[in-house]
Parts: C-alpha cells; sequence; structure tokens
C-alpha cells in the first residue's frame, strides 16, 4: 500500500499577540510636536501598542504561537518547522531557536527570516516550498517585530507609524493546495529609503590593525519616496498575483 502524499498547504490554525500598552496619538503628543488630527488624517493610526521594558519580541511570538496551535489543534512537538519573519530580533544570532525551545516544540527546526515589512509574505511562501517539497509536513510561521526598541521618539516622520505586535499561523500539508499563487519582486535600488543603520566607529586593534565596531542607529525613512514607491508598485504585484493564481478582478 503505497504512503498518502500531498502536495498542497492549508493554513489550519491563527494567532496574534499585542502588548498590553496602549500609546495613544494624544499621548505622542506630549512627546513630539503632532497631534491626534494630524496623525489620524495622515495615516489613519489611532493608536499602537508598545512594549514594557520588561517584555521582549520572544513573549510576543511565543503568545502568538501557542493560540495559532491551539487554533490548529496541534501540540508543538507536532511541529517540524518554525520560521520566524522579523527584523528586531532580541539577539542579533536569531530568535527562532529560543522560541521553540520555550514553546516545547522539541522536534521542530528553527530559524529567523529578515524581509522588513515583507518578512510574513516571504515566510509563508518559504513555508510552502518545504510542504510541497515533502521536507515537512506542519509549520508554525510567526512574523513579529518589536519596533518600538528602534524609533527615534523625537522623529514625529517615524515615531507615530510603528508599534509592537506578532501574528502566527500553522501550515499542513493538504490535498488540496490553498494557496493559489505568489509574485516576488525586490528593487534595491531603493535600499537607502527604510533602514535601521549600522553605526561604526574606528578601533585600532595594534599598530597595523583596525577594525570598525559600532551599533545599530535608530529607524531612517524618507517618507514620500515610501508611498511613491508603494502606489507604484503594490498595485502591479497584486496584478501580477492575481494572473498566477488564474484569478480575475471580478472574482474578489
Amino acid at each position: 500500500m503505497m504512503a498518502e502524499t500531498f502536495t498542497g498547504i492549508a493554513l489550519t490554525g491563527t494567532g496574534s499577540a499585542v502588548p498590553d500598552i496602549t500609546l495613544t496619538n494624544d499621548d505622542l503628543a506630549q512627546v513630539v510636536e503632532t497631534s491626534d488630527e494630524w496623525i489620524k488624517s495622515r495615516t489613519g493610526i489611532h493608536s499602537r501598542r508598545v512594549l514594557s521594558a520588561k517584555e521582549n519580541l520572544t513573549s510576543l511570538a511565543v503568545q502568538a504561537g501557542k493560540q495559532a496551535l491551539l487554533s490548529a489543534g496541534l501540540a508543538a512537538t507536532d511541529i517540524n518547522l518554525i520560521i520566524l519573519a522579523t527584523s528586531t530580533a532580541d539577539d542579533r544570532f536569531g530568535n527562532a531557536t529560543r522560541i521553540q525551545y520555550e514553546l516545547g516544540a522539541k522536534w521542530a527546526v528553527a530559524f529567523d527570516l529578515n524581509a522588513a515589512c515583507s518578512g510574513f509574505v516571504f515566510g509563508l511562501i518559504t513555508a510552502a516550498q518545504f510542504i510541497r517539497t515533502g521536507a515537512y509536513r506542519n509549520i508554525l510561521l510567526i512574523g513579529a517585530d518589536v519596533l518600538s526598541h528602534w524609533i527615534d521618539w523625537s522623529d514625529r516622520r517615524t515615531c507615530v507609524l510603528f508599534g509592537d505586535a506578532a501574528g502566527a499561523v500553522v501550515i499542513q500539508a493538504h490535498d488540496e493546495d490553498r494557496l493559489l499563487g505568489f509574485e516576488m519582486r525586490s528593487d534595491g535600488s531603493s535600499y537607502n529609503q527604510l533602514n535601521i543603520p549600522f553605526h561604526t566607529q574606528l578601533r585600532p586593534l595594534t599598530d597595523d590593525v583596525s577594525i570598525g565596531q559600532g551599533s545599530f542607529m535608530p529607524i531612517t525613512m524618507n517618507g514620500q519616496e515610501i508611498y511613491k514607491f508603494a502606489v507604484r508598485s503594490v498595485p502591479e504585484i497584486i496584478d501580477k498575483a492575481l494572473f498566477r493564481s488564474g484569478v480575475s478582478h471580478v472574482d474578489l
């Protein structure tokens, strides 16, 4: 008797987590020169959640992961792979293995994926390939960021936009493929429009050898260029994804 094979994927569980602290637009008006009306009219944002000094990205990600597992009806030990999509890991060597440990997913391989705002989409597509090739059957994908750690709170162009949260999905092998299609693009020419840059300082080690050491700086962003890019590129990528999925605009 031949073993049953699955070449498709399905999202079978979801979870999320946000910090307890709410930072409203009126709160931010006490920090920088802004107002609730100014922020809402330009961004639609009324408030954002931020971590306390005692919390970290791992705690948010674990909470979201547990909810997703419960939603899917799986135990942590059923998971084969954990992908953490984040740009703000607690540790430069990554957080995924710590999350694996704290979830009790002892049989799961775990790694971090850094693709900034697109991280969850890249993670979903990456997970799909692992399942479609038969390498894994049950994958936990977590998208989490703690951007409050990297904000310049004196810069009203950026501090009003970002907050902290985590979301998770369980992705499983399925006889019917529920991921209809996707389109991915990268444009490195705009690499300097949104950054958490590394600031290097020269440190002499010997008479002949000097190295660069330093630390990461707060978020820098060219908001106008980001907006232009989104308006130009997002509709195009949606059209391509619909085409690859065999879905028409009228079907939406």
